[in-house]
């Protein structure tokens, strides 16, 4: 474990490795997709800007968790800005079916685990930040 990973309290310690495997599973998650469908395969439910944005993912969530593992501030800067832009364009998308049938809200996996995983970045985030640079100016 490096010097940073343990200067951090164990809360934050943990709400990190909950970030890291949360965007490590996103990660995944994108890259399985276009494996199996190549470029396109958003391309039956989201309009152009979301696909882009979903295979852009696949960039984005692997920076996440390396500048979240280096103990990086703007690690979690992108993780919350990676979060809201990507509970918008699934809730954007899958708000047609949430219409017709509102308890697939309630399934235990997609929707459901992307927006409270979004709404835990995002409500953590602040008292993360400021452990993290804290640590970047121990004058403070």
């Amino acid at each position: 474990m490096s010097d940073r990973w343990r200067a951090l309290p164990r809360w934050t310690r943990w709400v990190l490795a909950v970030y890291v495997i949360g965007f490590l599973d996103g990660s995944f998650a994108h890259l399985l997709d276009l494996v199996r469908g190549g470029i396109h395969v958003y391309a039956s439910f989201a309009p152009v800007p979301l696909q882009v944005f979903f295979v852009c993912l696949v960039v984005l969530d692997p920076l996440v968790v390396v500048l979240l593992a280096l103990v990086r501030p703007w690690g979690v800067r992108l993780a919350c800005a990676v979060m809201a832009l990507d509970m918008t364009a699934n809730w954007i998308t899958n708000w047609p079916q949430l219409q017709a049938d509102p308890l697939q809200l309630l399934r235990p996996y997609g929707l459901l685990l992307i927006t409270l995983f979004g709404v835990f970045v995002l409500a953590s985030a602040l008292p993360v930040l400021r452990v993290l640079q804290s640590l970047s100016d121990p004058g403070r």
